[in-house]
């Protein structure tokens, strides 16, 4: 059973392998495995909704993702959701780029007739990559702790940009960013 589906911006493989490692070392400490679990990729999630036609879709962000550029990030601090999940992410620096960048891909989506949710507003959307997911409150320090040794910021670039189906995830599809190539 479908939880919803995600727009997700993917990293390039240093970067992506920086957050690997945040994940890994938490898994190892018995901290949080979920995200490996559910067999994610590290990202930033652009949009998410739970009812969304993943083949309505794909002719647009195939469409959007040749017009971008890959596009500049920097994960510069942590932070915390504390809510029922208490997820943990690395946050980028919110860069006019990144905003821009997120504030198009629901612009195409929403000329599509698909409603946008108050978070993934413009001015209300959080940029953020999550290392760990249901960490149990009592680990919460300790979790920060693990994740204050990755040397910060680090730094790369967003690659990619595809549609995720959860829990566990399913790629519909996915495109590079400025890549005309048929994949």
């Amino acid at each position: 059973m479908s939880q919803g589906f995600s727009i997700e911006l993917y990293f390039d493989p240093a970067l992506e392998n920086q957050v690997l490692k945040a994940w890994n070392v938490l898994a190892r400490r018995q901290i949080s495995t979920q995200l490996i679990e559910i067999e994610s990729r590290p990202h930033i999630t652009l949009f998410s909704s739970p009812f969304l036609d993943p083949a309505k879709l794909e002719s647009v962000i195939k469409s959007f993702a040749s017009k971008q550029e890959p596009l500049p990030l920097s994960f510069s601090s942590i932070g915390a959701f504390p809510n029922e999940n208490n997820v943990l992410f690395l946050s980028p620096a919110p860069t006019m780029s990144l905003l821009q960048f997120q504030a198009q891909v629901c612009e195409a989506i929403k000329k599509e007739g698909i409603e946008i949710g108050e978070e993934f507003k413009a001015d209300a959307w959080i940029p953020y990559c999550p290392v760990a997911q249901e960490v149990p409150k009592t680990r919460m320090a300790e979790a920060f702790c693990v994740l204050r040794e990755l040397k910060l910021p680090v730094s790369g670039y967003a690659m990619d940009i595809g549609l995720v189906e959860f829990s566990p995830v399913r790629e519909h599809f996915s495109f590079g960013l400025g890549n005309t190539i048929d994949t």
